[in-house]
């Protein structure tokens, strides 16, 4: 049987379900759930919940698992999971979202998010996780990537390479169609990340770094 493909999706907990953003990640984790996908968050409310509920929405599609972090101000795990863990500390958690995910969605998100793009990234960097993609959802990471280019990049503190590892999505379509190339891809290619220039000519409209 062939192992499952996760995609972790990362987000705000602040934001409700009246939100664009709130619905475009129900609609992401939807779109991965009908290609057969589970779908791994924090567990919480917020765009964790969004997708959560997107996974849930399809019969028969993939899993719908929370990783919660236990806080001060207690964070509960939203209704929409099949499997939940909790954890104690935030460097557990982050390393069973990268031994559990296949590819990496980050939405609009404060601090937390942040942690888990740029860990996500720096494993990437280093070859750890060479396999898995990471997508940047929405406008919110415009004015980061450009600074990132403009400012980091320029003073040599990093190689123009580490950028080809980053994608960025502005429809949710782009994101579930992004994500099923590169693992139908897969058997054919063996390693993902070699193949990463492939979509930058092959899908209009995507943005990539």
């Amino acid at each position: 049987m062939e192992p499952k493909y996760r995609v972790a999706i990362f987000g705000s907990a602040r934001m409700s379900e009246g939100d664009e953003a709130y619905r475009d990640v129900y609609a992401i984790a939807k779109g991965l759930a009908a290609a057969g996908f589970d779908i791994v968050t924090g567990g919480g409310p917020g765009l964790m919940q969004a997708a959560n509920a997107g996974s849930k929405s399809v019969v028969n599609g993939g899993q719908s698992i929370g990783l919660n972090i236990r806080l001060p101000r207690e964070q509960e795990p939203n209704p929409f999971l099949d499997i939940k863990a909790e954890f104690d500390r935030f460097s557990s958690r982050l390393d069973t979202f990268m031994a559990l995910s296949d590819a990496v969605v980050v939405a609009p998100g404060g601090v937390g998010t942040l942690l888990e793009l740029f860990y996500t990234w720096q494993l990437v960097q280093v070859h750890q996780i060479c396999e898995t993609p990471i997508i940047l959802y929405g406008d919110i990471w415009t004015g980061l990537l450009d600074w990132l280019k403009a400012e980091v990049m320029r003073r040599r503190l990093f190689d123009p390479q580490d950028m080809h590892m980053l994608f960025h999505a502005l429809e949710p379509s782009q994101v579930v169609e992004l994500v099923t190339r590169i693992h139908g891809d897969r058997p054919q290619s063996g390693h993902v990340c070699t193949n990463y220039s492939r979509y930058r000519s092959d899908m209009p409209g995507l943005s990539l770094t």
